[in-house]
């Protein structure tokens, strides 16, 4: 049996994380038993919902237990198989975590799934065409469930979700405006994402200066927010909400760190009647065919043309996952296996 290299959560952070709070270690593939299947690990899809699962607190999931292979989303190639569904050869998604390999127990529902790579790069089912693109969907279509003329922001918007959020808006006729850091993902976001406008969030030093950029690309105020940093981001998006508007909160990457997130005027949640709900993706799978439905449509027309940041060998995952949650990558993270 093949040999595994594995990164394990070695201990907790203590407010910022670091590379020490991980370990490289290697271990043989076990034989498989009926029912499973060896997958050998392709790409590795880096995230930030991981960093709240290091922590040892109360959680929508369960903390990352120490000493184990840390979590992750995995897309790769069956190299043996005992189950009949699957074949050696056939390309795979599941949730293999951070290492070379997987021992995958293929009756348990959600645990693997077929891929097909003829319109759709592999890597592409982490980011577009996986978790990330439909949480886009979801928070779009079912919560704030815009209207032909609506204006729609996201925060992160060259991000994996980011992106795909920008490309099911438009194909509703919304107005698509984004939040990212830097001249050149906002230069990306408007010119191949097709967002309507981007905003630098680096260039405001506050939340006044941030809501009056918003203003300005945001004429007609917004209609709906996807939430993926908070702190003062969310902050000034609230002081331009429209009445009845919706925000899906999906992620609050600004307060990952552990220390609090106050929002500055939540009254404006009441003034404005605002719709505020949070959700988790993989509690509603029921949507999931529909959303990779059109999210694979997206791409394989090339109305949405995902980036990627990829790190080469499972030893570059930790930097990668570091920086990752301070903004270097650019669209999907990746960490390339083979």
């Amino acid at each position: 049996m093949p040999t595994n290299r594995q990164i394990l959560l070695d201990n907790r952070p203590k407010g910022e994380a670091s590379v020490d709070n991980f370990k490289l270690v290697s271990t043989e593939t076990p034989p498989l038993k009926d029912g499973q299947v060896l997958v050998r690990h392709h790409f590795l899809s880096l995230d930030p919902y991981m960093r709240g699962r290091m922590n040892d607190s109360k959680s929508y999931a369960a903390s990352q237990p120490l000493g184990e292979v840390m979590i992750g989303g995995t897309v790769g190639v069956v190299a043996e198989s005992k189950h009949p569904r699957y074949a050696v050869g056939d390309q795979v998604v599941g949730m293999g975590g951070w290492q070379e390999y997987s021992v995958v127990d293929a009756e348990q529902p959600g645990a693997l799934r077929k891929v097909d790579t003829t319109h759709v790069p592999l890597s592409h089912y982490l980011g577009a065409v996986g978790m990330p693109g439909v949480t886009a969907w979801y928070g779009l279509v079912k919560i704030i469930n815009p209207k032909a003329g609506d204006t729609v922001v996201v925060s992160a918007a060259t991000g994996a979700v980011g992106s795909a959020f920008g490309a099911l808006a438009k194909a509703r006729g919304c107005r698509a405006v984004g939040i990212a850091g830097g001249p050149e993902k906002c230069q990306y976001a408007v010119q191949e994402l097709g967002f309507d406008a981007c905003i630098d969030y680096r260039l405001h030093k506050d939340m006044y200066s941030l809501a009056k950029a918003l203003k300005e690309a945001c004429p007609n105020g917004i209609d709906g927010y996807f939430e993926n940093v908070g702190g003062m981001v969310l902050d000034a998006v609230l002081l331009r909400m429209n009445a009845f508007g919706r925000i899906a909160v999906c992620g609050m990457i600004a307060g990952y760190d552990g220390q609090p997130l106050p929002l500055a005027n939540p009254a404006l949640i009441l003034v404005n009647r605002l719709k505020v709900e949070g959700f988790i993706v993989s509690e509603h799978m029921e949507v999931w065919p529909e959303a990779l439905k059109e999210l694979g449509t997206l791409v394989g027309t090339g109305k949405l043309r995902p980036r990627e940041t990829v790190a080469q060998g499972i030893a570059a995952a930790p930097e990668a996952f570091l920086g990752l949650l301070k903004g270097k990558n650019f669209g999907k993270q990746l960490v390339k296996l083979v």
